[in-house]
């Protein structure tokens, strides 16, 4: 069994998007990413200083924009616009979720698709549906780059998704059927979910409910993808972050297992910056 490090595959992809920003800098481009931050939740602003961090290391220029938990819907859209024009940022990402008086859809249908560096504009959904992406969600993407590294070739495998999220279980299966694997998705709603997931040679899991595969779900040799990250309150994995897989178990059937932490989450990051670089790339012609 091999342990798909996502930790040290984001630093190597991170030190090439370093050098190609040096490079692009001296064409008198310099990449700019925007973050909007509406509200206060913890998870979201530990997310968004990590994505600065990260931003600076790498040379992009990093805009942070934070507005209270009660701004209004135009106040939000307003900046968007103001963005959208702005020749300096090349990258447009708002952070969800978004405060409930917010209509989610509406704000991320105003970014300008050339800067939608999460890949969820319409414009961009429809490009990865039918084969021919631009900018793409970051997780996914992620997980694409994860197995490129790995010499795991998707073509022909049986591939089980576990679910349908626009930010991971749909652009996943998208991704996975242009890469000619046979796939399927599961959900909440699935009548017999260990009757898809142990058939699979490929199985990515993005749900939130710790634990959830376990061992005797998985089919032996199988690859397996785990997306879910779950801060636990209870039992003997109090306080510690797990997956949606029991890894502890499942590990010892796998030839391939991501960690949790250490496997996909980092490649999200590494996957943005990526996305900011290319539309940066892009806003040349």
């Amino acid at each position: 069994m091999t342990v798909l490090d996502g930790k040290a595959l984001s630093n190597k992809v991170k030190e090439e998007i370093k050098l190609e920003t040096a490079e692009l800098k001296k064409e008198g481009i310099i990449p700019g990413l925007a973050v909007i931050l509406v509200g206060d939740d913890p998870a979201s602003k530990t997310y968004v200083a990590s994505k600065e961090k990260s931003c600076i290391a790498a040379g992009i220029f990093s805009e942070k924009i934070t507005m209270n938990k009660d701004a209004t819907q135009e106040r939000v859209l307003d900046r968007i616009a103001k963005l959208n024009a702005d020749d300096s940022i090349h990258g447009i990402l708002v952070q969800l979720p978004l405060p409930d008086h917010i209509d989610t859809n509406k704000i991320l249908e105003t970014i300008d698709p050339k800067k939608d560096v999460d890949g969820f504009h319409v414009s961009n959904v429809g490009q990865l549906v039918t084969g021919n992406p631009n900018l793409v969600p970051c997780t996914p993407l992620g997980v694409m780059r994860i197995l490129k590294e790995y010499g795991i070739n998707p073509t022909g495998m049986d591939a089980c998704i576990v679910g349908v999220s626009n930010i991971v279980g749909k652009p996943m299966m998208n991704l996975l059927i242009n890469a000619r694997a046979t796939v399927t998705v599961c959900h909440s709603k699935t009548k017999d979910l260990k009757a898809h997931t142990s058939k699979a040679d490929l199985l990515i899991v993005g749900v939130g409910i710790p634990h959830m595969i376990k061992e005797d779900m998985v089919k032996d040799g199988a690859v397996v993808i785990d997306v879910g990250i779950n801060r636990m309150t209870w039992g003997k994995y109090e306080g510690k972050l797990v997956g949606d897989i029991d890894y502890e178990n499942v590990a010892n059937k796998c030839s391939y297992i991501t960690p949790v932490p250490g496997g996909v989450g980092p490649m999200t990051i590494a996957m943005l910056l990526k996305n900011t670089l290319n539309a940066a790339k892009m806003s040349r012609q």
